[in-house]
């Protein structure tokens, strides 16, 4: 299993938000690219990046702190946040983003999800942020009233490999993940799974590499000292 460790932008600083909420927000780095480089130095592969201003509004507005990053580092990088325009999608992948992950617009757009997959094929994921068993959208800021696992299915049979399934109850609560959503997506589901929110020890990422899921985000663990990325990486091994 592959360790995500992850970096949410807001006004170009590496912040954390509580289960979503931007007026509990805390900012842990001024400039990203030195979290972005402590990753790479404690061996990690991948770099997950959410732009939350462009979760609430549709644009990508914080591509030129991304860019940044992708130029100044070795690291493979997948982004979210904003992701509503082919153009877009585009603006990332011709920037050097390897993975661009859907959300809103996967959900509220008929057919664009499917669109993104014709054209890019595996550079796109779909994010599907699991609210009261539901699909929340626009920054978690609203309810779909579309069943999760449902959706997951229909992604998967329109050629998504991969997504990356967020537990908002959990997420930044630092109180462990949801193991048995992510069981029931396995046995569900033949694509990529990345466990989202939650992730707050060493146990949970055994636990999860045990499903023998894709890949696993670190976010606020890291940020608060309780997960160690080395450590992280190895026992997801």
């Amino acid at each position: 299993m592959l360790i995500f460790p992850a970096i949410d932008l807001f006004q170009g600083q590496a912040v954390r938000l509580f289960q979503g909420d931007y007026k509990k927000m805390t900012v842990y780095d001024n400039e990203p690219l030195n979290t972005a480089k402590k990753f790479e130095s404690f061996g990690a592969e991948w770099l997950h990046i959410v732009d939350l201003e462009g979760a609430k509004t549709g644009e990508a507005v914080n591509i030129d702190t991304i860019t940044k990053i992708i130029s100044s580092c070795k690291l493979k990088c997948e982004v979210g946040g904003g992701v509503r325009s082919m153009k877009i999608i585009e603006r990332y992948i011709n920037s050097g983003v390897d993975r661009v992950i859907l959300g809103t617009a996967a959900v509220t757009e008929k057919n664009f999800a499917e669109d993104a997959v014709k054209n890019f094929g595996e550079k796109i994921a779909v994010g599907v942020d699991i609210k009261n068993n539901n699909v929340a959208i626009k920054g978690w800021q609203e309810n779909s009233n579309i069943e999760a696992i449902n959706f997951c299915e229909r992604m998967q049979d329109i050629g998504v490999k991969t997504i990356i399934c967020t537990d908002i109850s959990k997420d930044g609560a630092m109180k462990g993940t949801n193991i048995l959503l992510y069981k029931k997506l396995t046995e569900k589901l033949k694509i990529n799974i990345i466990a989202s929110g939650g992730v707050s020890s060493l146990d949970d990422v055994k636990a999860l590499a045990k499903l023998d899921l894709y890949g696993a985000i670190i976010g606020k663990a890291y940020y608060t000292g309780a997960i160690n990325i080395k450590e992280a990486i190895e026992a997801a091994k």
